[in-house]
C-alpha cells in the first residue's frame, strides 16, 4: 500500500467539500456562470468527472489508460470539449452520481497502488501520491470557481494546502513548460504560511529566488484563481517575480486567468512597480 495515506484522506475531504456545494443545487443553479469563459457548474463538474475518471484507469487499468490516451487528438482544447460531451448531456442528478462515483474509484485505485510504482499519466508516468495531490489540486481550482459562481466562501486546512503547496513546488517549472518558454538554470526557495500559523518551506535555503506569503494565497496564485496584485504571495529576485505572473501547478493552457480586483482586494503593496 502506498505510505502516506493523509494524501488520500485530503483528496477525498476536498472532494466530499466541492460535493457538498453543488449536492442542493437546482438546474437552474446548475446553469449558473463560472468565473471560467463558457463554462458553467456543471461543466466544472463534468470536467472533475472526466479527469478521476482518467485517474482512476490510471490507478487500476494502466494499460487501457495508455490505450485511451493513444486515441486522443493532439488539440488540447478540443479533447477537454470531448470528454466533457458525455457528462454535460447528463441530467444534474446522473452528473452528480457518476462525480461521486469516479472520484471514489479513483481515490480507491491510486490509493491501492504499491508503493514505488509509477502509475501513466498525461506527461511522465507518477507514483500515486503525487497524482492524488494533482487531483487536490483539481478540486480546489475548479472548487473555487464553483465557489465564486455561488458565492460562497471556502475555508481550508494544513492538510490540504500542505499537499497542494508541497506539489506546486515540485512543479514550479510547468509556468515556463506550458507556455513554450526556457526554464530558468536557477533554484527557487518558497516560505508559505499555513492556516495554523506554521511555515512551510521548499528549496534550498540559499536559493537566489525566493517566493514568500501565505500558503491559501500562495494556491490560488498557482491555480490561476486570482490575480497576483490580489494576493498575499511576494517575490525576492527578477525570475522569482517574473514567475509570480507566470505560476501554474497544471500542464494543459494557462487560461486567461483573473482580473485585478476581480474578486476583492486591492493592489499587492508588495509589488515591484
Amino acid at each position: 500500500m502506498n505510505g502516506s495515506p493523509d494524501v488520500f484522506d485530503a483528496l477525498r475531504a476536498e472532494g466530499d467539500a466541492v460535493d457538498g456545494m453543488v449536492a442542493g443545487l437546482d438546474a437552474e443553479q446548475w446553469r449558473s456562470p463560472t468565473p471560467a469563459p463558457g463554462w458553467t457548474v456543471a461543466h466544472q463538474i463534468a470536467h472533475l468527472t472526466a479527469t478521476f475518471r482518467m485517474a482512476g484507469l490510471a490507478g487500476s487499468a494502466p494499460d487501457r489508460f495508455v490505450a485511451v490516451m493513444s486515441e486522443l487528438d493532439d488539440d488540447f482544447t478540443k479533447n477537454v470539449a470531448n470528454a466533457l460531451a458525455e457528462y454535460l448531456a447528463e441530467p444534474a442528478d446522473v452528473l452528480l452520481e457518476r462525480w461521486r462515483l469516479e472520484r471514489e474509484s479513483a481515490a480507491k485505485a491510486l490509493e491501492a497502488v504499491p508503493a514505488g510504482t509509477l502509475v501513466p499519466w498525461l506527461v511522465n508516468p507518477l507514483p500515486a501520491q503525487v497524482l492524488a495531490s494533482a487531483g487536490i489540486m483539481e478540486l480546489f481550482a475548479h472548487g473555487q470557481d464553483i465557489a465564486d459562481a455561488l458565492g460562497v466562501d471556502r475555508d481550508h486546512d494544513d492538510l490540504l494546502l500542505g499537499h497542494l503547496t508541497a506539489f506546486a513546488a515540485r512543479t514550479w517549472t510547468f509556468g515556463y513548460l506550458s507556455r513554450g518558454l526556457p526554464v530558468p538554470e536557477t533554484e527557487f526557495r518558497f516560505e508559505l504560511t499555513s492556516p495554523s500559523g506554521t511555515t512551510w518551506v521548499y528549496g534550498p535555503e540559499d536559493a537566489p529566488q525566493r517566493i514568500t506569503g501565505q500558503a491559501r494565497d500562495f494556491c490560488l496564485l498557482v491555480t490561476r484563481r486570482r490575480h497576483r496584485d490580489d494576493l498575499a504571495v511576494t517575490a525576492s529576485g527578477d525570475v522569482a517575480e517574473h514567475w509570480l505572473d507566470i505560476a501554474q501547478a497544471y500542464r494543459g493552457p494557462a487560461g486567461e486567468g483573473r482580473e485585478p480586483g476581480q474578486h476583492g482586494r486591492g493592489r499587492n503593496p508588495n509589488r515591484k512597480a
